[in-house]
């Protein structure tokens, strides 16, 4: 696998840190879970178990090996940095300035070992003025403005089902890791990342940033392309009580649809873009979505070269058979399911150890080695 003979001391918790090491673990990488005494990472407690953890926890940390360590003790402190000795990278989630009092910052791991890849992620980076204030996901997603642009049909800011901040962190925390691993293969020197969950939010957000760089405006959502301002891209309820959604405005696809409705001048209102101007596109698709079940559109609108798709439950997504034909929801032993690996290599693939480990399982024969 790609990552085989990597090790990764893992000091992260919830899920930004330990979604970007769950990559690596499935790839091959030797992932090393730091965990403090007690009840361990948090994530071990969130949540629903089918198994002897919960499913949040098992989801990210599936193939991982766990130590427990008491930072504030000299001799297990001392037992970590050895194992930083042979390690290449290490990740961190603490609030900025943690690590050093602890003992454990960049400049001590660098000190022992220059080669490390030493990643930090935390909710405004390591220099700024906010770096002391504690901040989830959803708190990065309101001061990046992404809530701001996330509203309900109330016209009031809501919750997303997925908590982007987190997951971007992980995303970009893992590809400054491995920029960082392929320029150490020239220089023989690793390098120090500072993720910010704010940083990587703003980042995110870039396709809806017009009405705000070209006029320094809040967008209205309800007027924009991907956020309610168009009739080709928004969800129509169904006569069954179901929703549905079109998702691609090129023209091709409204000329098709609009064809197969009867309504083909109703076109020209979506080649000008979105905006107000498509509501009497909006309010005729909405009515006639409204005359058929979701399973006799979906059996329709798979005989049009249209751009749609159902609106599923969680249930239904992971039995989708597109999802299972790809591998994306496997069984272990017990028969519980995991979330495969979403990044296929042809060669040398992902295999990923369905199992997660108990606290501290690691512990014994981890550290002995260190100290031998």
């Amino acid at each position: 696998m790609k990552l085989e003979g990597i090790r990764v001391i893992d000091l992260s918790v919830f899920l930004p840190g330990p979604y970007l090491t769950l990559a690596m673990a499935d790839h091959g990488a030797e992932v090393i879970k730091v965990e403090p005494p007690g009840e361990g990472d948090p994530g071990r407690h969130i949540g629903l178990s089918d198994g002897p953890s919960t499913v949040f926890f098992r989801n990210l940390n599936r193939g991982k090996k766990s130590v427990v360590v008491d930072l504030k003790d000299g001799a297990q402190r001392e037992a970590l940095l050895s194992l930083c000795d042979t390690a290449d990278v290490f990740v961190e989630s603490f609030r900025p300035g943690a690590v050093d009092r602890l003992g454990v910052g960049y400049d001590a791991v660098r000190a022992r070992n220059p080669r490390i890849v030493y990643c930090s992620i935390s909710a405004f980076g390591q220099d700024s003025e906010w770096r002391g204030r504690p901040a989830h996901d959803l708190a990065l997603e309101a001061e990046s403005g992404l809530v701001g642009m996330t509203l309900g049909n109330d016209g009031k800011p809501a919750i997303s089902g997925l908590p982007a901040a987190d997951v971007l962190a992980g995303l970009q925390g893992l590809s400054g890791v491995l920029m960082a691993l392929l320029r150490r293969e020239k220089t023989g020197v690793g390098d120090y990342i500072d993720i910010s969950m704010h940083d990587v939010t703003v980042g995110g957000m870039l396709n809806i940033l017009g009405p705000t760089f070209a006029e320094d405006r809040q967008p209205v959502p309800a007027h924009e392309r991907t956020t309610g301002g168009a009739a080709f891209y928004r969800p129509y309820e169904t006569r069954d009580g179901r929703y549905l959604v079109l998702a691609g405005q090129e023209p091709k696809f409204i000329h098709n649809l609009l064809r197969a409705f009867g309504r083909p001048e109703l076109a020209e209102h979506c080649l000008r873009g979105p905006g107000p101007h498509q509501k009497p596109v909006i309010d005729f698709l909405a009515a006639e979505f409204r005359r058929r079940t979701l399973a006799e559109w979906q059996d329709y609108l798979a005989t049009l070269d249209v751009c749609y798709g159902r609106v599923n439950t969680l249930p239904e997504a992971f039995a989708h058979p597109n999802l299972v034909a790809r591998g994306m929801v496997r069984r272990d032993e017990s028969g519980r399911r995991h979330v495969g690996p979403p990044i296929r290599f042809r060669h040398e693939p992902a295999q990923p150890a369905l199992c997660e480990p108990g606290l501290g399982e690691h512990t014994s024969s981890i550290l002995k080695k260190t100290s031998e």
